[in-house]
């Protein structure tokens, strides 16, 4: 097996002449997004690309227009160098790390918007739609930059990932979208860059966002949720037996994210709360076969 040397590319040009000869020789194309601050969910999107493809580009980027307060963006955690070096040790071939006027050029005018419930509930309703409006345009500019055959997603972010599929098959981008499962630590708590701002003590008591997750699950599968209240009110009493309170503990169609009427078919849990200061989101997808369940009562 050829070693990967990671190269570090900074300009649109460059990256498109690099990705073109190595096409040119036959190469297919791997990419995985990220703001940076990569960590071992990151790794598990860029080994899964390396395992599929020639060539793996990495983009890290921390993209403003994703960020409701000037301060969360401020306090975004930034490590170009670490993140490199995991990024090739993952398996990547070229970081792409280009700064903020690369990406939105002096005039740049253009905003791609995605509306309907997969845009405009959870986090679209807490964050207001501009936020997806600043993913889904940006996710363009790159997968326009990059060209790749495939794209990889975290299913952490559930709701970006149903998000950016929309937008690729609505303007047909030749792209197709992978999701990847969720990356947690030993003890269920689901791996993201914001983890590192918890404190001790607050990441102990962020342990209840997947344990509620968890325990609304299993009761929507063994039929002890009756009803979507029932569901939600045992994974909110769950949060708020460890002090924390959501700002949304929704349970939703998982491919619409449509509010579910009842407990039937594919369903994705999602949860938002803060915990310490600190902002976080999970969800949970569970197939609810009432039948099956009242059989088992």
């Amino acid at each position: 097996m050829t070693e990967r040397i990671v190269q570090s590319i900074r300009t649109v040009p460059e990256l498109r002449v690099e990705v073109a000869a190595r096409r040119a020789a036959g190469a297919t194309v791997g990419f995985v997004p990220t703001m940076g601050a990569l960590h071992a969910g990151h790794a598990a999107l860029i080994e899964r690309a390396a395992r599929e493809h020639d060539l793996v580009v990495v983009s890290i980027f921390v993209n403003p227009s994703q960020f409701n307060q000037i301060s969360d963006l401020a306090q975004y955690p930034r490590n170009e160098t670490g993140d490199v070096q995991l990024a090739g040790d993952a398996g990547a071939d070229i970081c792409f790390v280009p700064d903020v006027e690369a990406i939105y050029p002096e005039g740049f005018a253009t905003n791609v918007q995605v509306r309907g419930p997969l845009a405009e509930t959870l986090e679209g309703s807490e964050r207001g739609v501009g936020h997806f409006d600043g993913v889904a345009t940006v996710v363009t500019v790159l997968l326009n930059i990059v060209g790749a055959d495939v794209a990889y997603f975290g299913a952490k972010d559930a709701q970006q990932v149903l998000v950016v599929k929309r937008f690729v098959e609505d303007l047909q981008i030749p792209v197709q979208i992978v999701t990847v499962d969720t990356v947690r630590n030993d003890d269920g708590l689901a791996l993201s860059s914001r983890n590192a701002r918890l404190t001790a003590e607050s990441c102990d008591q962020a342990l209840a966002i997947p344990a509620a997750l968890k325990v609304t699950a299993d009761a929507i599968s063994d039929g002890s949720a009756t009803s979507v209240e029932s569901g939600r009110a045992i994974g909110i009493e769950r949060l708020r037996a460890a002090g924390v309170e959501a700002e949304y503990f929704a349970i939703t169609d998982a491919s619409t994210l449509e509010p579910a009427d009842e407990l039937t078919g594919t369903l994705l849990i999602a949860c938002a709360a803060t915990v310490g200061g600190v902002r976080l989101i999970d969800n949970l997808t569970v197939s609810a076969n009432r039948e099956a369940a009242t059989a088992r009562c």
